[in-house]
C-alpha cells in the first residue's frame, strides 16, 4: 500500500503510526475498565501510561534492530535507519520488556503492585499487535515474508496499480504499492543488492503475507485475554499468559514464513518453486526462555482464594 495516510504540507501522517496509536488507545480504554473491575487506581494507570508508551517504543525498536540486523548493518544497510521508527519495524517482545521496566519503576515509586497493573494492560499489547501488523502491510517494507509456491502466496501489485477503484485511490492515494521493494527470485535470504550479481532477479512475489499472519496472532489473543481477565488468578498470571501465548502463536503462525533468519542459514525449503518455510529465526530463539519463564510463573502461582486476597491488598 502507501505508507502515507495523510500529507499536510511537510507533515506526513503515516498509517503505521496511526494504526498503532489506535490500538493503544482502544487497549487503554479496555485496560481502564479492567482496572476498575479489579479495584485498581485508574488515575495511577493513566498517569503511568505516558512513560509506558515511551519505554515500549524504545524497547520495541531496539529489539527489532537487534533481531533484524541485516537491514541496518548488513550489505547495503544503513545504521542510521535504525532510528527511523516511523518507517516501521518494532518487536513486540521488546515493547513488552520496555513496559515491564517502566511499570516496575513507577510501581516502586508509588508503592503499587506491579503485576496487577501489568495484568490489566495486556489488552494494549494485543490491540497494538493488530494495528502494528496492519501498519506493516501498509508500509510494505518490514516483516516481509519468504517466497512461496503455496496457493495462498501473495503477489504484491505493481506500483500505481488501481486497487478498489476510485474508493481505493481516495483512501490510499495514487502511489499504491510503491513501498514494497521486492524480493530476490533465488530466495528471500539473498540481499537485493546481491541478487542480480548472483543470477537472480527482483520479483514481487508470490510471498507469504506475514504481516497478516501476525495480525491473526493478535486477533487470536483477544478471546484468550477476555477469558483470563475474568479469572481471579494471582497478580501477574494474566500478563504471563499473554507472554506465553503470544510467543507460542507467533513462533508457529508467523515466524516460520518470515524473512528473519539467524546469522547462519537454517532454511527448510526456500527458493524457486518451494513453499518457503524456515527452520529457526532470532525471534523464535528469544521466545524459548520467555515461554519457560511464563510457564514457571503460571504453574507456581498461588491458588485462586489466596490470589483474590492478594489482589485486594
Amino acid at each position: 500500500m502507501d505508507p502515507i495516510m495523510l500529507q499536510l504540507g511537510p507533515l506526513a501522517i503515516r498509517w503505521y503510526g496511526f494504526l498503532i496509536a489506535s490500538g493503544v488507545f482502544l487497549g487503554t480504554a479496555w485496560a481502564v475498565r479492567a482496572a476498575r473491575q479489579r479495584g485498581l487506581d485508574e488515575n495511577k494507570l493513566l498517569d503511568m501510561a505516558v512513560w509506558i508508551v515511551i519505554a515500549a517504543l524504545i524497547g520495541a525498536r531496539l529489539v527489532y534492530v537487534l533481531t533484524s540486523p541485516s537491514a541496518y548493518f548488513g550489505p547495503g544497510g544503513n545504521p542510521w535507519n535504525a532510528f527511523k521508527l516511523w518507517e516501521g519495524g518494532i518487536s513486540i517482545h521488546g515493547g513488552v520488556f520496555g513496559v515491564v521496566i517502566a511499570t516496575w519503576l513507577y510501581s516502586r515509586r508509588h508503592n503499587l503492585n506491579m503485576w496487577s497493573y501489568l495484568d490489566v494492560m495486556t489488552p494494549v499489547g494485543a490491540l497494538g499487535i493488530i494495528g502494528g501488523r496492519i501498519g506493516n502491510f501498509m508500509n510494505g517494507t518490514d516483516t516481509a515474508g519468504r517466497l512461496t509456491n503455496l496457493p495462498f502466496g501473495f503477489m504484491w501489485p505493481e506500483p500505481g496499480t488501481a486497487t478498489w477503484g476510485a474508493v481505493g485511490r481516495f483512501i490510499f492515494g495514487d502511489n499504491l504499492w510503491s513501498a514494497y521493494p521486492g524480493v530476490c527470485s533465488l530466495g528471500s535470504f539473498i540481499n537485493l543488492t546481491d541478487c542480480v550479481a548472483q543470477g537472480g532477479e527482483i520479483v514481487r512475489g508470490p510471498v507469504h503475507l506475514t504481516q497478516i499472519y501476525g495480525m491473526v496472532v493478535g486477533v487470536i489473543l483477544i478471546p484468550i485475554l477476555v477469558k483470563v481477565l475474568r479469572t481471579q488468578a494471582a497478580p501477574g498470571v494474566v500478563f504471563w499468559q499473554f507472554v506465553l501465548w503470544y510467543s507460542v502463536l507467533r513462533s508457529v503462525i508467523e515466524e516460520p514464513f518470515r524473512d528473519n533468519p539467524l546469522f547462519w542459514q537454517a532454511i527448510l525449503a526456500e527458493g524457486p518453486g518451494l513453499p518457503g518455510v524456515g527452520l529457526f529465526t532470532l525471534t523464535q530463539l528469544i521466545s524459548v526462555p520467555l515461554v519457560l519463564v511464563a510457564l514457571y510463573f503460571i504453574l507456581t502461582a498461588p491458588p485462586q482464594e489466596t490470589a483474590t486476597k492478594t489482589q485486594r491488598t
